[in-house]
């Protein structure tokens, strides 16, 4: 770079490189990471009834085409298994609520730190509800481990076993799943957390 403005007779060095470097917009900061507040490491709290506590977390997965998809997973006890493209925090609310009018909403809701479970709208839904949102830890998935266990019983026997084209054959095989987990397999005693 300092060739070419010497080849031209201008002068050069770093304020002159400066100038440019500002003339073509490129001095603009930076913007900065977005932090999550500081979460509290606490064990787990084990549901003392049905509805004590729900757990709620994401998987992503691809078509036969290449396209990609989400689901939302609501409790181990699979209560709903949400499946779309995409899946922001207003579909997901309007999951929860379609499930609070057919179980009973919970006392406690056990999220990760996705975008989704941290945002405004879904924040005001539980202050509307008197649900209390409690977030894991950054990079602790341990700490959600009801879902993460049910995320691994889905993934190996739905999502790893079968290939899908469309996106409405996975929703239905997977409701066909969910029937078979809740209703004909044994579960352990502590079935409904």
């Amino acid at each position: 770079m300092y060739e070419a403005f010497r080849a031209k007779g201008l002068p050069c060095g770093a304020t002159r490189l400066w100038g440019v470097y500002c003339a073509l917009k490129m001095n603009l900061p930076r913007r900065g990471k977005r932090r999550l507040p500081n979460r509290i490491q606490t064990a787990p709290a084990i549901p003392l009834a049905a509805n004590h506590t729900w757990s709620a977390d994401f998987m992503a997965d691809a078509l036969w085409s290449g396209r990609r998809f989400r689901t939302v997973n609501l409790n181990r006890e699979s209560l709903r298994i949400k499946i779309d493209i995409s899946l922001p925090s207003a579909r997901v609310i309007r999951a929860l609520d379609a499930l609070i009018e057919t179980r009973g909403k919970p006392q406690r809701l056990r999220l990760d730190n996705g975008s989704e479970y941290i945002s405004q709208a879904l924040q005001d839904w539980a202050a509307r509800h008197a649900v209390a949102l409690v977030h894991i830890q950054p990079s602790t998935p341990p700490q959600n481990a009801n879902i993460e266990r049910f995320n691994r019983t889905f993934r190996t026997e739905v999502l790893d076993r079968y290939v899908f084209e469309p996106l409405q054959d996975f929703r239905r095989m997977t409701e066909d799943w969910r029937q078979r987990y809740n209703h004909h397999r044994p579960h352990g005693v502590q079935q409904n957390q």
